[in-house]
């Protein structure tokens, strides 16, 4: 795949899971109990159902800068915003895999996980793949 097929695919896939973050960060800012059974994990109680809403605010930012890389025109920023977003997935996934496997949180968080450890796997693949790399 050449180079601008390639930054072509990545732009698509921060479109994709920038929109996917930012709406699900806006569910659980909303409906946060709803949203959770949506995603197949169980709701905590009253009390922690505002950290819910604060975790999805931050979902929702995660998502808004994979947008706003997907929109920019500079290569070297568009590989940046994949490597801090890179960051942030891995601490996000590795906690919620590790939570479930601790039984602290329930199986339906495996999803929150798989889909933040399978996009650092995309990411880095990007990166790798010299994605943004001024040549």
């Amino acid at each position: 795949m050449n180079a601008l097929k390639l930054m072509h695919v990545a732009r698509g896939y921060t479109v994709i899971v920038g929109a996917m973050d930012a709406l699900t960060g806006l569910a659980l800012v909303v409906a946060p109990a709803v949203t959770l059974g949506l995603m197949g994990a169980s709701a905590p109680g009253a009390e922690a159902m505002e950290y819910v809403r604060f975790i999805g605010a931050f979902v929702a930012a995660v998502g808004a800068s994979y947008l706003w890389i997907a929109a920019g025109r500079a290569p070297a920023a568009f590989r940046a915003g994949l490597w801090v977003t890179l960051f942030f997935r891995l601490g996000a996934g590795g906690f919620a895999l590790t939570a479930v496997l601790r039984g602290v949180f329930d199986a339906g968080w495996l999803i929150v996980g798989a889909t933040d450890l399978g996009c650092v796997a995309v990411q880095a693949w990007f990166l790798a793949k010299g994605v943004g790399r001024e040549n």
